[in-house]
């Protein structure tokens, strides 16, 4: 049986999400929020997703991140957990969560975790 997640993304202006597992602060990375060329795009569009990810602390923190939810897979699993809900928050649930989050499933996938991805707050703004 495998692990299967949901991974989020979430601004923390609208609070945390209540059925979270593990949440993370991608408020660390710098916020296209202010870059007027990004600003009306969302982390699901390209250049935004560039700019986020083109970070090195973003890279790094998806290989952590990845990596503690392989950690924790097989103590869910014998305890009976079969479903995880990872959050990652940003300002508003725009830019740095989304793409975050979108970079995130990606590589469960490669893991081998079934994964689902809900933007909680995008276009809330």
């Amino acid at each position: 049986v495998a692990l299967r997640a949901t991974v989020m993304s979430f601004g923390f202006k609208y609070g945390l999400p209540a059925d979270a597992d593990m949440v993370a602060d991608m408020r660390f990375l710098p916020n296209p929020h202010w870059d007027p060329a990004l600003r009306d795009l969302t982390g699901l569009d390209e250049p935004v997703n560039d700019a986020v990810v083109g970070h090195a602390q973003a890279r790094a923190f998806l290989d952590t991140f990845a990596d503690l939810v392989g950690l924790v897979e097989d103590g869910y699993l014998r305890e009976g957990k079969r479903f995880v809900t990872v959050a990652l928050g940003c300002t508003g649930g725009k830019h740095r969560s989304v793409a975050m989050a979108e970079n995130l499933a990606a590589r469960l996938v490669k893991t081998g975790v079934e994964v689902r991805v809900v933007h909680r707050d995008l276009g809330r703004e």
